[in-house]
């Protein structure tokens, strides 16, 4: 059986770029809802925020489903990890 990506790479490839954790974790539509939601709650806030808050503020759903994505991701991946490492534990 195939390993798993080490949980480290999961997690530098998932803080690039939103869902590509789950995708690499084999989870590709967990992925797309994780990024359809980042667009519609950035667009939600971006439409809907003071015209005074400033660009993060603007865009704070999007960045709130990115960490949410970013920290599923890495979870997965530690779980995939482990289970396939006790699975192939010779001992």
């Amino acid at each position: 059986m195939k390993p798993p990506l080490h949980p480290y790479i999961v997690l530098a490839v998932a803080l690039l770029l939103p869902g590509m954790g789950q995708v690499l974790n084999r989870q590709p539509v967990r992925g797309l809802i994780f990024v359809c939601f980042a667009v519609l709650l950035g667009g939600f806030t971006l439409k809907t925020a003071a015209p005074d808050v400033s660009f993060v503020g603007k865009v704070s759903g999007a960045l709130f489903v990115w960490a949410m994505a970013v920290l599923d991701a890495y979870k997965v991946a530690r779980i995939r990890h482990a289970v396939w490492q006790h699975r192939n534990d010779p001992g």
